[in-house]
């Protein structure tokens, strides 16, 4: 007898924000629509012609998880996700939109801003109460240098440039991240992140480098409401230790949309409890 993972999803409110979840067993259900079965379904992309389904400024953002029960162990990502690997671990997508009036540039200097993640907090599920996430965040020179640099200007925000960061975080310890910014218009950013070191738990490898991906795709649609569609994976090679606990991968991924839509950090009820 094989136990089947469930997908979950969560409604995520902004403006203000706030969570409800909901678990599925067999059955996905996102907070617009229910779906055939977990198998059947995929992550849709902002790609091309192709439109995933964002909810409405003031309603709750679609955020769904995936396990690898849950997809073929071979999933394909699009090419505009700049994945290279096929497969993944656990899988979560956010899709909402939020108020933004100040344009792209100023998206590109929060982008750049790596410091400003110094202090994210994130619900965690073990102790049930908000705790600090990233406990430092620094811009560094390149992926082997731990010098700090000042954080990252919009000029310096070129698609195919790479950029490196560190992260303390508040189990895994420091870790440095690229950035790389895919895409870039008045109307759209693409904006890729992962891991250029390994990430440990007390000493034991969790995800070897490029094991821990995220990609956010910003969308205008108006004067003052952008599109957010964030998509994170761990790789499929990654320490089957953290593959039951989903609830902590929702949360985290979740910390960093509610940073990038401006949605208060700590607004109650977390994502996943």
């Amino acid at each position: 007898m094989v136990l089947m993972l469930p997908l979950i999803s969560l409604a995520v409110w902004g403006q203000p924000s706030c969570f409800a979840l909901t678990v599925h067993w067999g059955l996905p259900q996102t907070a617009r629509e229910t779906t055939e079965s977990a198998t059947k379904t995929v992550p849709q992309l902002p790609c091309g012609s192709d439109r995933p389904t964002y909810a409405g400024l003031e309603e709750p953002a679609i955020v769904s998880f995936w396990s690898k029960s849950d997809l073929n162990r071979a999933w394909k990502p699009p090419a505009c996700s700049g994945w290279e690997q096929v497969g993944f671990t656990n899988l979560v997508s956010i899709a909402g939109r939020f108020t933004h009036t100040s344009g792209v540039a100023d998206l590109l200097r929060k982008v750049g801003a790596v410091s400003r993640l110094r202090g994210m907090p994130y619900w965690s599920t073990t102790h049930k109460q908000w705790q600090t996430l990233i406990v430092d965040a620094y811009a560094v020179k390149d992926e082997h240098s731990d010098e700090r640099r000042s954080d990252f200007t919009p000029d310096e925000l070129r698609p195919g440039k790479d950029l490196f960061f560190t992260e303390v975080d508040n189990l895994s310890g420091k870790v440095v991240y690229r950035l790389q910014l895919l895409a870039a218009s008045e109307n759209r950013l693409v904006l890729a992140v992962e891991n250029a070191s390994t990430i440990r738990y007390h000493f034991v490898p969790l995800f070897g480098a490029g094991e821990l991906q995220s990609v956010y795709f910003f969308d205008r649609e108006s004067d003052k409401v952008w599109r957010l569609y964030s998509i994170a994976r761990s790789g499929k090679n990654a320490n089957g230790s953290i593959v039951s606990n989903e609830r902590s991968f929702i949360n985290r991924a979740v910390a960093f949309y509610r940073y990038f839509a401006g949605i208060p950090a700590t607004q109650d009820p977390p994502a996943a409890r």
